[in-house]
């Protein structure tokens, strides 16, 4: 483009860091720089030493003075604002509102993130080996759990067992995934994703995000990560050890 060499240098990173900036946002360039470097090092030793160097690291940060975007954190979904919507959905017998209920309390309790929860919008990104399983599911008296395959906080790609328990409370889990459970089961009895919609579709983030969005019309700072920042914010208030926390 820029009749540039193709060997990094500290003035094309530093070029580099100042053109794309002009782009997408200065954090957005650093993530990209650590890629090239990750992509180059086997054929230039010397590239994240380049990376480094005083120019490029002064680049960026005068580039995230002049362009910098602040950065809009997700705001925790409070206990209060699950019990609104335990009150709202609980009696409907609809089964997209069980579902959205019972995907709803177990993020929140389990600390999960709802792409855990949901499939992503573009098809080319869906994993089947991502999605939970309803052959995976215990449930007893005081608790219920299911397998979450591979993620991204999964580094030997175990999957991981989310356990649930039960809770004497208008906030209680339990309760609201038996009978989202059962549902399932009457409707989907064959079929073996865990988490389906009323037409036997698994649930998309922008489903799930539209349904939650729902409850805070004038909130634009409610998302994804609300449900686990929530669910961690609430086991500190109740004490919890940081190291629970996770």
């Amino acid at each position: 483009l820029h009749n540039f060499s193709t060997e990094p240098t500290v003035d094309t990173m530093s070029f580099y860091v100042t053109f794309m900036s002009h782009h997408v946002s200065p954090r957005t360039a650093e993530s990209y720089l650590s890629g090239i470097c990750n992509q180059l090092e086997s054929y230039y030793p010397d590239v994240r030493k380049i990376r480094n160097a005083p120019i490029v690291a002064r680049t960026l940060t005068g580039m995230k003075r002049l362009r910098g975007r602040e950065v809009k954190r997700r705001r925790p979904i409070s206990i209060e604002d699950i019990r609104r919507i335990v009150t709202d959905l609980a009696p409907s017998a609809a089964h997209d509102d069980k579902l959205f209920l019972a995907q709803v309390l177990t993020g929140f309790f389990a600390l999960m993130r709802s792409g855990e929860l949901v499939w992503p919008d573009s098809f080319a990104k869906q994993d089947e080996r991502k999605l939970s399983w309803r052959h995976t599911v215990r449930v007893t008296d005081n608790l219920y759990e299911f397998l979450l395959p591979g993620h991204k906080a999964d580094r030997f790609y175990e999957g991981s067992r989310i356990v649930v328990q039960r809770l004497d409370a208008t906030e209680d889990p339990y309760s609201p995934f038996t009978k989202y459970l059962a549902a399932r089961d009457t409707r989907f009895r064959f079929k073996p994703e865990l988490w389906l919609r009323e037409d036997g579709s698994v649930p998309t983030y922008s489903w799930f995000r539209k349904r939650l969005a729902s409850f805070f019309p004038d909130d634009d700072f409610i998302g994804g990560q609300s449900l686990r920042a929530g669910g961690a914010t609430r086991l500190a208030e109740l004490g919890a050890s940081d190291d629970r926390i996770q």
